[in-house]
């Protein structure tokens, strides 16, 4: 006989869902499951809309990266129209991406994640959130609003708005970039090289501060999997899909979207609308791949970047050649913050970035495409299927909290075994468990196509129904 707890629903996260942790009888963790109990059915109700639609209608399904649903699914529309986009047009969609990939990756770290490592596990829990950091740490916090607003300003310029932007089209862009834009993002530059320095320096003492941690969460092996340029060097845009083991051995390069069906699989599992995308070729659920930033520092030879560059060097230092902890999603996601705004730097420079020749036209010449691009969680690829007239028949939309599922589950399982021992669930062990999840800054609304606000209730059941402890957080 079991018993059960139910962490419902996970806090911090985009999206709703809950964590099972199932004890025997003497209050050992047996397993945990994550699970997401929403469904919202983009796939679905896509058919039948005109395939130049979906870059404006898929960005509705994310209101923390859209710009990566505009472009893979302009991508997508690229492919069936068998058109190429202009050069000026694919520098400002990097400019874009990477200021995504900034204010995505500025707020998962600030306002979700760093509050239980910064403020502590067992820090009163109606103060342990970005308003808490505020009061402990102001300078820190106002640090982490201003990088996510310069991030936000910039996909402003080249989108007209900061959510569900509408610069980036089928065949290019919408919007050129400006001389007066130019010149402001110039300007702020180095505020935001300040702040993301200081906080990689404050991230490092992290680790030295909470080693344990470091080692139980979500710390297995497994594969990694994400873009890379032709160079191997990390990639955010566009390159070819590589595949690397835990010890950093190369399992599949040079893969193409065109054939992702060939290599990933997608799993089903009751109890969770998520679905479990794997590695085809080593089944389920022995093909579990992780993605995203830790992924992304994994497979990559080096950033491309001088300052990221030494930063890489550093953390696998620290972490190894190949991170295997899920702890190190954070450290990547700084990285990548750095790196990403070394390339804003370098874009700024290109004399063709403020071309206005950014869009190219064409019809209907394919009734089948397949596009990818790396968003701040991970590779996210949009498959599409239309009639003659360019109306959608069928979408298949793989995204990188998918991806991430099997890893998810795996997280809180370790975690749960490591700290939970008897039917009492004390309050930083509660957090221990949800960070787990948070660590991989999962958007749920993305992956099931749903949306929603999570309170959090927790519930530890006897095997006769009767409930011995229970956690309510609204």
């Amino acid at each position: 006989m079991s018993d059960k707890i139910l962490i419902e629903p996970v806090s911090r996260i985009g999206g709703h869902g809950k964590i099972s942790i199932y004890l025997d009888d003497r209050g050992e963790v047996e397993n945990a499951h994550f699970h997401v109990s929403e469904y919202r059915g983009f796939e679905k109700f896509c058919e039948g809309r005109p395939m130049w639609e979906m870059a404006g209608i898929t960005a509705r399904i994310c209101g923390i990266c859209p710009v990566s649903h505009l472009i893979a699914s302009s991508k997508t529309v690229e492919k069936i129209q068998a058109v190429t986009i202009p050069p000026a047009a694919k520098k400002l969609r990097r400019l874009i991406n990477a200021a995504q990939i900034v204010q995505s990756h500025s707020l998962a770290f600030f306002h979700l994640c760093s509050p239980d490592f910064l403020l502590g596990w067992d820090y009163d829990p109606e103060k342990r959130n970005i308003f808490g950091l505020m009061e402990a740490e102001p300078e820190l916090a106002r640090g982490g609003i201003r990088l996510r607003q310069f991030g936000q300003k910039i996909i402003e310029f080249l989108g007209d708005r900061k959510i569900h932007s509408r610069g980036i089209v089928p065949g290019g862009m919408e919007f050129p970039l400006t001389e007066e834009m130019r010149t402001w993002i110039r300007d702020r530059l180095p505020e935001s090289f300040t702040t993301i320095k200081k906080n990689l320096d404050i991230f490092k003492e992290v680790l030295d501060k909470y080693p344990e941690e470091t080692n139980v969460f979500g710390n297995f092996p497994s594969l990694f999997m994400g873009l890379v340029d032709d160079d191997g060097a990390w990639e955010h845009y566009e390159g070819k899909i590589r595949v690397t083991d835990s010890d950093g051995n190369i399992v599949a390069d040079n893969l193409s979207e065109d054939n992702y069906q060939d290599f990933i699989g997608e799993a089903v599992e009751k109890g969770t609308y998520l679905k479990f995308p794997y590695y085809k070729p080593w089944g389920y659920p022995e093909g579990n791949y992780r993605v995203g930033p830790l992924a992304r520092l994994n497979i990559c030879s080096r950033m491309n970047a001088t300052e990221a560059d030494r930063e890489l060097l550093e953390y696998r230092d620290r972490a190894g050649r190949v991170a295997t902890s899920s702890f190190y999603f954070n450290y990547a996601r700084l990285i990548e913050i750095l790196a990403s705004l070394e390339k804003i730097e370098q874009l700024l420079d290109d004399p063709e970035i403020t071309s206005t020749r950014i869009r190219a036209t064409a019809g209907i010449n394919q009734l089948e495409g397949m596009g990818v691009s790396e968003a701040p969680r991970g590779t996210l690829f949009h498959h599409y299927k239309v009639d003659e007239n360019g109306l959608i028949q069928k979408v298949n939309l793989i995204i990188a909290t998918g991806q991430n599922n099997i890893s998810m589950n795996k997280t809180v399982a370790q975690i749960a075994k490591h700290y939970i021992h008897g039917k009492q669930i004390p309050e930083d062990i509660l957090n221990r468990v949800e960070a787990g999840i948070r660590s991989f800054d999962p958007c749920l609304g993305c992956t099931t196509h749903a949306v929603g606000q999570m309170p959090l209730h927790i519930e530890l059941v006897g095997f006769d129904g009767q409930i011995l402890d229970e956690v309510w957080r609204n």
